[in-house]
């Protein structure tokens, strides 16, 4: 059973960075396409960024240009590198399975972003 622990979130201004970082357990995460997830309050878990087995990317419109995905074979991790950031990327903020590409792992606890104006 996989279990994905997220953290690195926190409170940051407008326009400041932050790096999240979530770390896989319980089995490998190499041969899957990996994605970072993100909820607001009252609104649905959307897919804001993706990365194939690969190492190709993909952003949502709302994220491109600014965050960044990665991830690290050697660490079993997959990471986050968010600048620029806007009230409006205030969140919980997930790791999981690309869901384009199978059924997701049980989600994680998440880490909570909140960037102040």
């Amino acid at each position: 059973q996989v279990r994905l622990v997220e953290s690195g979130g926190g409170l940051v201004h407008s326009g400041g960075s932050l790096r999240l970082s979530c770390v896989g357990s319980g089995s490998n995460l190499t041969p899957y396409a990996m994605a970072w997830y993100r909820q607001g309050t009252g609104k649905n878990r959307d897919m804001i960024a993706t990365i194939s087995t690969g190492g190709n990317t993909n952003y949502a419109d709302s994220v491109r240009g600014r965050f960044t995905i990665s991830r690290d074979f050697s660490n079993n991790s997959v990471d986050l590198q968010m600048n620029y950031l806007d009230p409006v990327d205030t969140a919980v903020y997930y790791c999981n399975r690309n869901k384009d590409w199978g059924a997701t792992f049980p989600w994680g606890q998440g880490t909570q972003v909140t960037v102040s104006s």
